[in-house]
């Protein structure tokens, strides 16, 4: 087994000079403000990792015996194991990959679901968990109650526990809202919940890589999260942990060949083969491998996040007429709004007069802007990340307040 190579697709930091993207359809100077849809740029030893393993490997993992294909496997194998330990999954087994956060948390509520069954979330969730269980509301007669949230986007604990029942099957809570960036009481609510049979799923999609996530100090049974946004991987990846006492009874919702045991029409028992179905996106995970190796300690990347937020929170709400919803937590995500200047407009100024980059409209969360009062059109949203310097955080604050000056003659 060729190790030394595998560890060189995810350790190599060496890039090819020809192949890249240098914007030569606009040379201007990006700002880049939406990394809460995804992070941007790519760090070359990922970029490079992907290029080398397609080059010099290419073939698909857990397909054959071969010494390629027995390198594939590696890798994935590798990749799991990162994320298990930073995760503190009892094993690597209870990490399953998957195409997105979205088709990832499909599988988790799809697991363990059944007909007739009680589940309650927040209204801060992302479509990724809403859309799954408003259909099955409709085909398996579920029962969904949606637990309000405040003014800037957060849960109150004791409010979403009362919802639960004593046969609520599941709870659902995102660990931080990805409109206004409000960490979410996860902790306190899965340790009032270890006393139930009811399972918690979080969404971790705007926290793994930019905090420390940990399933045994969140309580939770389920987790996902995509591995292109805070911890620097390709689009493409993602993965679900599941709890290993939901092993022998999670039920797989999508079926195909997973290069074993082929000779049966079942899907295999064991995890997390079940649920790992058709070809994994392995140049992908290579990538996500090598951006996992470049992560630093997650309590000093937490510091930095804390930092840019608070800079980025303070400095836009020290701007007048403009609405800032934002948590006073560690990331830095925040939703604007102007009176008479719908946040797709904003939003198009801002790219058009400043090369800054946001995202505008109601983000892929369809019941918190009722809450915080930006039904009608949604927001405006600025995302940095930790390595956000902080003369781009002032450049994006002094151009938010001169379109603000500019629409409302202040």
């Amino acid at each position: 087994m060729r190790e030394k190579k595998v560890d060189h697709w995810v350790n190599d930091s060496e890039f090819d000079d020809e192949i890249g993207c240098d914007n030569k359809m606009n040379p201007r100077q990006r700002f880049y403000f939406d990394h809460a849809a995804t992070s941007w740029p790519k760090s070359e030893k990922v970029l490079h990792a992907m290029i080398e393993f397609m080059r010099d490997c290419g073939v698909a993992a857990g397909r054959g015996g071969y010494r390629s294909a027995v390198e594939a496997d590696q890798v994935i194998a590798l990749t799991r194991k990162v994320i298990a330990s930073l995760i503190d999954a009892a094993s690597a087994s209870c990490i399953s990959f998957h195409a997105n956060g979205t088709t990832a948390l499909n599988v988790g509520i799809h697991g363990v679901i059944r007909n007739g069954d009680h589940v309650v979330v927040s209204a801060a969730e992302h479509n990724s968990v809403l859309r799954p269980l408003d259909d099955l509301v409709s085909k398996r007669n579920l029962r969904l109650t949606v637990v309000p949230v405040g003014a800037e986007g957060e849960v109150d604990a004791d409010r979403f526990l009362a919802a639960v029942e004593p046969d609520t099957r599941m709870a659902v809570l995102t660990h931080a809202s990805n409109v206004t960036g409000s960490l979410q009481p996860v902790a306190e609510v899965g340790r009032h919940l270890r006393e139930t049979s009811t399972l918690l799923l979080c969404d971790a999609a705007q926290t793994f890589g930019a905090i420390p996530v940990s399933v045994k100090d969140l309580g939770v049974d389920l987790l996902a999260a995509p591995g292109h946004k805070c911890s620097g991987g390709p689009l493409g990846t993602a993965f679900l942990y599941v709890d290993p006492n939901l092993h022998d009874e999670f039920q797989p919702s999508v079926f195909g060949g997973t290069g074993s045991q082929s000779e049966s029409l079942k899907m295999p028992e064991e995890m997390p083969s079940k649920l790992e179905p058709g070809n994994l996106n392995v140049p992908a995970i290579v990538g996500w491998s090598a951006a996992l190796s470049e992560l630093p300690d997650l309590k000093s990347r937490e510091i930095q996040n804390q930092s840019v937020a608070a800079m980025l929170r303070e400095g836009l709400r020290s701007i007048d007429n403009l609405k800032v919803y934002a948590g006073e937590g560690p990331l830095p995500v925040v939703s604007l709004a102007i009176d008479d200047l719908p946040p797709s407009d904003f939003a198009a100024i801002l790219d058009s007069e400043f090369g800054i980059e946001v995202r505008a409209g109601l983000h892929c969360a369809a019941l918190i802007h009722s809450c915080i009062g930006t039904q009608e059109v949604g927001t405006l949203r600025i995302s940095a990340s930790s390595m956000t310097s902080e003369s781009d955080l002032q450049y994006v604050i002094d151009s938010v307040k001169q379109v603000t000056q500019e629409v409302t003659g202040s």
